[in-house]
């Protein structure tokens, strides 16, 4: 007599069709949709200060932004109509130049330095002072700066010009170029190093063949940030630059123009022509942030192929 089997489960009962919705799959789906609506919502007002901000600063700065404001002389009484801030672009990419010329490697040293000796001896000073100037406001440079460099009394007394507003703007860039270098620093794979190392690399070898070059493209844009941070500053400035409508090429000796200290001055009169050619430096400025962050990113495309 043979021992019946107990009945097996047919496929349908032990996997039910995809096409059957089950009480958890709809309020999955319901939590799905809310959270990418509440991720929209928060994206778009987010976009929406930027979208504003950019919209009032083309359509009030548009009209006087041309070839002739970027290449002609800020008019002697701001009721004329016409001219451009020639002189504080010159000045803007003068001062911004020079203070990256400084700021950027020492500020990329500074980071290998955390980097390959994290407990070194200074390591803690470096960093407790990056923290600290990241989060000082810029005008305490600036006063600093006057006090060091402009003022004859107690300072070096060099006067107010290029070299005053450079090292403002240099003090102001060199904490953000260690701490985004850190950062990528950081990014590069460990095996990469003791790759290098196991190949019979010396230290600074590694570091300056295979570190360096990894970490390249989040150092270029680091640097690029932080540069169109210097350029947009205007308060350090007013104390060691203090502005001149004319073209300098001199370091120091003579005050330097400055497109955010132009704008200033244009902002606080009451004519229509000067007020409209302060918003065109300001879509001058914004111009110039944008074209930097292209750059960088044109830069680091081009590193990781």
């Amino acid at each position: 007599m043979s021992i019946d089997s107990p009945p097996r489960a047919s496929f349908t009962d032990e996997h039910p069709s995809l096409k059957v919705r089950t009480p958890n799959a709809r309020r999955r789906e319901l939590v799905s949709k809310i959270m990418s609506w509440v991720l929209a919502g928060t994206v778009i007002a987010a976009l929406t200060p930027l979208v504003l901000l950019l919209w009032q600063v083309i359509a009030r700065g548009g009209p006087a932004f041309g070839w002739e404001f970027l290449t002609q002389l800020e008019p002697m009484s701001f009721r004329e109509t016409g001219g451009g801030y020639a002189a504080g672009i010159v000045g803007t990419l003068y001062m911004t130049g020079v203070a990256a010329i400084v700021s950027i490697p020492l500020g990329i040293c500074a980071a290998l330095y955390l980097n390959e000796q994290p407990h070194g001896r200074y390591a803690g000073t470096v960093r407790f002072f990056t923290d600290v100037m990241t989060g000082v406001p810029s005008i305490f440079v600036g006063l600093a700066v006057y006090a060091l460099l402009v003022s004859g009394s107690g300072g070096l007394g060099i006067g107010f010009g290029t070299a005053a507003g450079a090292a403002a703007l240099g003090i102001i860039m060199l904490p953000i170029v260690v701490r985004t270098s850190e950062e990528m620093l950081r990014l590069v794979p460990a095996d990469l190093k003791f790759a290098a190392v196991g190949m019979g690399a010396r230290q600074w070898q590694t570091t300056f063949k295979v570190t360096l070059p990894a970490a390249a493209p989040g150092l270029t844009t680091g640097a690029i940030l932080a540069v169109a941070r210097g350029a947009g500053e205007t308060a350090p400035l007013l104390m060691t630059a203090l502005g001149a409508r004319q073209i300098i090429t001199s370091f120091t000796g003579a005050p330097q123009g400055d497109i955010g200290l132009l704008m200033l001055d244009g902002f606080r009169q009451p004519f229509a022509p000067g007020i409209e050619r302060a918003w065109a430096g300001g879509l001058t400025l914004i111009l110039i942030t944008l074209s930097m962050s292209i750059i960088a990113r044109l830069i680091a495309r081009r590193s990781q192929v």
